[in-house]
């Protein structure tokens, strides 16, 4: 018998090699090559034509804005860029019960009441679990049309049939295709897979989104290629045993990757949060130790978030050191930082630095209220609970200047606040003649040091 043919492919990247390797050359990941039988197709893949064949001058190509479909949820419209860009492909990772197949139904459900034709391609579920999770989400989903099947090329015939405006497949790894001989999910199905649904996408302008599982690391699990073919890359983000979900884009190639929407997970299903800096700061302690108040920017908007320290002596000859939310090293330097221009003893000291709400931030923006939070905590006294902070730290101690420092401002006063400790270096006219609240100018830690403290 003829010796059947096999590849190696790097489940990270997608690099392909005709040996096992160790660590991939390509993305430097150790022990991700695993074996796939080569693809020969049984007949030859029509390449779909996205266009005429014939160049075309650019201002002659229609493209407006105004075209995109609403989802019917503005936070979801906020992070795709306005909405959905028609031919778009997307696709949605996430933890398992993070809630994606929740609000694609709630999607699809708003683009039905809207007119729109969708289709709900599900490998996962049975026509009667769709039908009992679309009942406890509400009513009106008569006009859905709903299809179980994992045979890519079945259904490809189910929507050049049907044609309809937008379709849901969930999720890539349940889909196979016949002429492909590697089981579902494998990293020659879902490449595969993933390049089919492009073409039907761009050559038939139907919008199509694509639930995505995740590894352990959080990555959407199968080859990075699958993220560079789509479109749209979005992430929910949250522990699934809080009440709120955060979707964020990490590519967008119809608008920013840096904007963020905020939902509730309710019994009726998700809520979007219009107001997510008020919904953040819930449930915070009055004159408590430790705790300050920062505004971060998420895009275009602007997030008020609470960050924790405490500080206690250590028991072991290594100061334990953990961070959750933020980078940890940051906090590493911060500390030494502050012992260094601070004057502050605090490398004996256990230090625990979290920011409250278990969202992940990542802006040089608080690396002030981080500095005050630590303090606070080492000398036990609360900062005023009507105080805002924000700047980056550098490693001489200054305090650096940072973008949209008005925007920030504002966004503290509609919530009530009184006092803003920011870098000097930010304030200008345009901050000074904002009425009803305070700016504090420090331009380094030792300044922001004699913050008045209880």
């Amino acid at each position: 018998m003829p010796k059947k043919s096999t590849v190696f492919f790097c489940s990270s990247c997608g690099y392909e090699s005709s040996k096992w390797m160790g660590q991939c050359p390509s993305c430097k990941e150790w022990n991700t090559f695993t074996e796939e039988p080569v693809v020969k197709m049984k007949r030859a893949v029509q390449t779909a034509s996205f266009s005429s064949t014939e160049p075309v001058l650019l201002k002659d190509i229609s493209a407006d804005d105004s075209k995109r479909i609403k989802t019917g949820f503005d936070e979801f419209d906020r992070v795709l860029g306005g909405g959905i860009v028609k031919g778009s492909l997307v696709l949605i990772g996430g933890d398992p019960g993070i809630g994606k197949s929740t609000i694609l139904l709630q999607v699809t459900k708003n683009l039905v009441n809207s007119g729109e034709k969708v289709l709900y391609v599900s490998g996962e579920e049975s026509l009667r679990q769709i039908k009992l999770r679309a009942n406890r989400l509400g009513k009106d989903f008569d006009n859905l049309l709903l299809l179980s099947e994992t045979n890519l090329d079945a259904i490809t015939e189910v929507i050049k049939k049907n044609v309809p405006t937008t379709v849901v497949i969930d999720s890539i790894q349940t889909m196979y295709r016949e002429d492909i001989s590697s089981a579902p999910g494998s990293v020659s199905q879902v490449r595969e897979a993933t390049s089919l649904l492009m073409q039907i996408a761009k050559q038939l302008e139907i919008n199509i989104f694509i639930v995505g599982h995740v590894t352990k690391e959080g990555a959407v699990a199968g080859p990075r290629v699958l993220e560079h073919m789509v479109d749209t890359v979005l992430y929910f983000e949250g522990d699934r045993h809080a009440s709120y979900r955060i979707l964020r884009g990490v590519k967008n190639r119809f608008g920013s990757t840096n904007e963020i929407g905020v939902f509730e997970m309710r019994e009726e299903g998700l809520k979007e949060v219009k107001n997510p800096s008020e919904y953040m700061l819930f449930g915070k302690a009055e004159d408590a130790s430790g705790s300050v108040i920062t505004c971060t920017m998420e895009g275009t908007r602007p997030l008020m978030i609470e960050i924790q320290a405490l500080l206690c002596r250590s028991n072991f000859g290594i100061p334990r050191r953990q961070a959750t939310g933020m980078d940890f090293n940051r906090v590493n330097l911060l500390m030494a930082v502050i012992e260094k221009r601070g004057g502050l003893q605090i490398g004996d000291q256990d230090a625990y630095v979290n920011i409250a709400g278990g969202i992940k931030i990542n802006e040089p923006a608080m690396d002030l209220a981080t500095v005050l939070a630590i303090i606070s905590s080492y000398r036990n006294k609360a900062i005023d609970s009507k105080t805002v902070a924000f700047g980056e730290v550098g490693l001489s101690g200054e305090v650096r200047a940072v973008n949209n420092a008005r925007l920030r401002v504002m966004e503290a006063k509609k919530l009530g606040f009184k006092t803003v400790v920011l870098p000097k270096s930010n304030i200008d006219s345009d901050i000074k003649k904002i009425e009803g609240i305070e700016t504090y100018g420090v331009s380094d830690i030792r300044e922001a040091m004699q913050i008045p403290m209880g």
